[in-house]
């Protein structure tokens, strides 16, 4: 890759969000079932699926434009906690991505840190807390540094992909804290959260895509 990412390139990016979700599905619905409804897998695949419906992308001008259609889609479809979490995700992303036609590796840095704060704003998750922000951190921390280092978009990446997958391995350990599965407590212990789990595909897309 040219160190530089465009519409089309986040387009293709979130369609292979969507087939990972699909391809994942019954995972994230068996995760989910530890402390929630089941449901966290079907309700992204309807999101994802609805947002990169056939010809999406082809009147999108900008990433920006692009963001904010996948975000506001999935507030939308989905609804309940996923739906605003990942729709804030991605609106905050595409806020920061401003009204430039292209973004190099340090603006999408920032457009995935802005995504970041965008869950803290909304449900005020820290790493620990057994949701998708063990997966998302760590990986913003390492696409950080890997581009301080000089790495490219790319690599740094795929650095940030594996970063994200150890971070969702993480929560395995831990009991969750935030939300519905938060009443369970210690009987969480032992499951990768289904959240962490599907921001790691997320990411994974990403590294996959964006090269």
């Amino acid at each position: 890759m040219n160190g530089r990412v465009d519409t089309a390139q986040l387009a293709a990016w979130m369609c292979e969000c969507s087939r990972l979700i699909d391809v994942h599905i019954d995972t994230l619905n068996d995760l989910d079932a530890t402390g929630g409804d089941a449901d966290h897998g079907s309700n992204l695949e309807r999101g994802f699926t609805a947002a990169t419906a056939s010809g999406f992308s082809e009147k999108m001008t900008s990433p920006r434009e692009l963001l904010k259609h996948v975000g506001s889609t999935i507030v939308d479809i989905v609804g309940g906690s996923s739906g605003a979490v990942y729709g804030t995700f991605f609106l905050r992303m595409a806020l920061a991505s401003g009204e430039l036609k292209w973004v190099d590796g340090a603006t999408f840095a920032q457009m995935l840190r802005a995504g970041g704060q965008g869950i803290i704003d909304r449900g005020g998750a820290q790493v620990g807390d057994k949701t998708l922000y063990d997966s998302l951190a760590p990986a913003i921390a390492a696409l950080d540094n890997a581009l301080v280092a000089g790495e490219t978009l790319a690599s740094a990446l795929q650095m940030a992909a594996e970063a994200a997958e150890a971070g969702r391995d993480s929560t395995v350990a831990l009991a969750a804290r935030k939300g519905r599965a938060s009443y369970l407590g210690d009987r969480t212990i032992g499951y990768a959260d289904a959240g962490a789990t599907s921001m790691a595909l997320v990411l994974r897309a990403a590294a996959t895509t964006l090269i």
